[in-house]
């Protein structure tokens, strides 16, 4: 009695003091990164739980006598009637530019060996998505460097455009050829020291990866200069499913930091299929109910409730972006299966990336059939819809007649033009990695192909007069390039100047 009183006397001591009780339970159970625990009876959904030893978990299941949770690290040293206890504070990451040019895993713990991370600021990695009236339509374009991509599926800065296709499709080098893009027009932009562009920053997060990979594009990123406007997040295959299903939270974290403080983050998500399979077994072991192809029947609500944290916000919330890259891996081109139906649906287009086409030798392997941005020409600069606004549906006709002519039937005059100028097309689409065009390049080079400037070079060489254009505009036309990034639209005198441009070139090329 007397210790029941002892304890009741320093329970109100403590609420005087403003010192709130802790919560306590007791490890029943511990398998697999997962522990089942008694007595927290306060639990919340998400909150961090503290083992002990700087070990941590999250309460994912709150159940009527027991709360599961997933342990973020090493769970080996956890043990059946441990005590536990409730921290009131949600996870949370480190954000900030501190983080830029740093490799982090997924709680935004350094992995390159450079020393701590410079952050005073934590964000939490599971938050609310912006409400529609702090929304604003997307209309800044999101430069990728690919000419397929900038010409036909158009990417707008707060939209989310999921890449799909089957495995070694050339998914991962869209997103990284992106962020060596902007990387490009960032350090330009600051050695011009012009503050009207704004500079995108970027988050790669690879999910499930082997870590060779993850370290081959670290490494690209360090040789072409994009590291110091990027972070990585990396969960290798050989991390608990617990860090893989934490990962793109923390990217989101990381990315919704800058966006809140009016600058443009792009995030890449590669890829969500692992990640997929990461929270089914998490899911799994904590004994959540499967549903559909054996998924738990929230996998659709993951998902969207990381995918709805990229926006384009409005004046007065601050003018802040987030465009999301998710990627997901498809079975044998299944874009029907469980996971891509899902993602699609919450994504506001796809880029389609066709095994066929690949093996063709056409790189980016882009199926103009089934790819589509649902921003449209929105998200391009006005010289961009004026030369590459037939392009789609002339590309679409041409694998349409493709397919017609192997019957070998006569052709008239104008379908073998048609032909003919499809697999010019087809020609100057085909890029490699690694290597981003400007989209004043881009610009000069669609208007030669609307124009019939290369309808007379043969198609076997158009690819080497297409590298000589180029690097004829970039050099000796480096002013007539200028200003048509400063117009961002082209008027009669640009036009007559681009023709005479082109004319001249043609004259030299042989």
């Amino acid at each position: 009695m007397a210790n029941i009183l002892q304890e009741i006397e320093q329970q109100i001591a403590g609420a005087k003091r403003g010192v709130a009780k802790q919560n306590v339970g007791t490890v029943r159970e511990i398998g697999d990164g997962v522990a089942k625990i008694e007595g927290l009876t306060d639990a919340m959904l998400n909150e961090m739980i503290d083992f002990g030893n700087d070990i941590y978990g999250i309460a994912l299941n709150l159940e009527e006598t027991e709360v599961g949770a997933i342990i973020l690290g090493e769970y080996t040293h956890i043990k059946e009637g441990m005590e536990c206890r409730t921290t009131g504070r949600l996870l949370s990451v480190p954000v900030g530019k501190g983080l830029l040019g740093r490799v982090v895993n997924s709680i935004g713990m350094p992995l390159d060996g450079k020393g701590p991370v410079k952050s005073d600021t934590l964000y939490p990695v599971e938050k609310i998505a912006p409400g529609i009236i702090k929304r604003r339509s997307v209309s800044q374009p999101v430069q990728t460097g690919i000419m397929a991509v900038d010409a036909m599926i158009p990417i707008g800065r707060g939209q989310r455009e999921l890449i799909i296709g089957d495995r070694s499709t050339g998914k991962t080098t869209i997103g990284i050829d992106t962020i060596i893009n902007q990387a490009r027009l960032n350090r330009a932009a600051e050695q011009a020291g012009d503050k009207s562009v704004r500079p995108l920053y970027c988050i790669y997060v690879a999910i499930g990866q082997k870590q060779s990979n993850i370290v081959r594009v670290t490494n690209v990123l360090e040789e072409q200069g994009a590291m110091p406007y990027t972070i990585v997040v990396a969960a290798s295959a050989a991390d608990t499913a617990t860090n893989q299903y934490l990962a793109p939270f923390a990217g989101a974290a990381m990315g919704e930091w800058f966006m809140d403080n009016g600058m443009d983050a792009l995030i890449i998500f590669d890829d969500l299929s692992k990640h997929a399979v990461a929270y089914r077994q998490v899911s799994l072991v904590l004994r959540r109910p499967s549903g559909r192809e054996a998924y738990p029947g929230d996998v659709f609500y993951l998902h969207s409730r990381l995918l709805e944290r990229s926006a384009r916000l409005s004046e007065k919330a601050g003018n802040g972006s987030l465009t999301a890259l998710p990627i997901i891996e498809t079975q044998l081109g299944d874009v029907s299966a469980y996971i891509p139906t899902n993602v699609i649906s919450i994504t506001d287009g796809q880029i389609y990336l066709e095994t066929d086409l690949f093996y063709q030798g056409i790189r980016p392997a882009i199926s103009v059939g089934l790819s589509v941005s649902r921003v449209g020409s929105a998200a391009q600069v006005k010289a961009m819809k004026q030369v590459a606004g037939r392009i789609k549906g002339e590309l679409a006709q041409f694998r349409e007649l493709a397919a017609f002519a192997q019957f070998g039937s006569d052709l008239d005059a104008k379908t073998q033009a048609q032909l003919e100028r499809g697999k010019r097309i087809v020609e100057v689409f085909k890029q490699p990695q690694y290597n981003p065009v400007p989209v004043e390049v881009q610009v000069g080079v669609l208007w030669a192909v609307q124009n019939g400037f290369f309808d007379d070079v043969s198609v076997d060489k158009l690819k080497d007069c297409q590298a000589k254009m180029t690097d004829y505009l970039t050099s000796r036309k480096s002013a007539l390039m200028a200003k048509i990034l400063k117009e961002k639209a082209l008027n009669d005198a640009l036009i007559a100047e681009l023709k005479a441009a082109v004319t001249e070139f043609k004259q030299t090329y042989r």
